[in-house]
């Protein structure tokens, strides 16, 4: 049995960057071990927003390694994500590691998964847990319908929404913002 970590949701828009998570953290299929975990972090001197979703340890490990990369590209978002996801498929050792993580800056968002997958959607929406299409489906709706809502108001909602509906997401949020 493992800890694991749900839903985060992340919007880009004119400049701005949110991330936020649910702060559950779930052991096995049906223990809540922890109400406040924070899921979300700034990484490479406060520039890039990450979150993280599935096994605990492995995520932590992850952005150790992303943030290295996040180093040797000097902040290049696109870069590091595409060498991280590089390293993580070829890596024996990271191979292993079983977490998703979304990523952004003021300009891009992505989805990094250790199948070498490196997703930027089409409209700088993107969710990742159990409860990640929820909050998706959520923030599509608030982002049709509310242009004007601030973008950590509509992220917000989103997981207020997911953790209604979601029994691996709660209402304790950590949400970071950029620009």
């Amino acid at each position: 049995m493992e800890f694991h970590g749900t839903t985060v949701l992340g919007m880009v828009r004119d400049g701005k960057a949110v991330i936020g998570g649910d702060g559950q953290v779930t052991f096995g299929q049906n223990t809540v071990m922890k109400h406040t975990a924070v899921k979300v972090r700034r990484l490479y001197h406060g520039k890039v927003l990450a979150g993280f979703a599935g096994s605990v340890a492995d995520a932590l490990t992850l952005f150790e390694h992303f943030e290295g990369k996040l180093e040797e590209s000097h902040g290049n978002l696109p870069r590091a994500a595409v060498a991280l996801s590089r390293e993580w498929r070829t890596d024996r050792m990271l191979g292993k590691l079983e977490a998703l993580l979304l990523v952004a800056d003021q300009e891009h968002l992505f989805i990094l998964s250790g199948t070498g997958e490196v997703i930027e959607p089409d409209d700088f929406i993107a969710a990742i847990g159990s409860g990640g299409s929820y909050a998706l489906a959520a923030a599509r709706a608030f982002a049709s319908v509310e242009q004007t809502m601030p973008l950590e108001e509509v992220v917000r909602r989103s997981l207020d929404i997911a953790a209604d509906i979601c029994i691996y997401t709660n209402h304790h949020l950590t949400v970071e913002t950029l620009g």
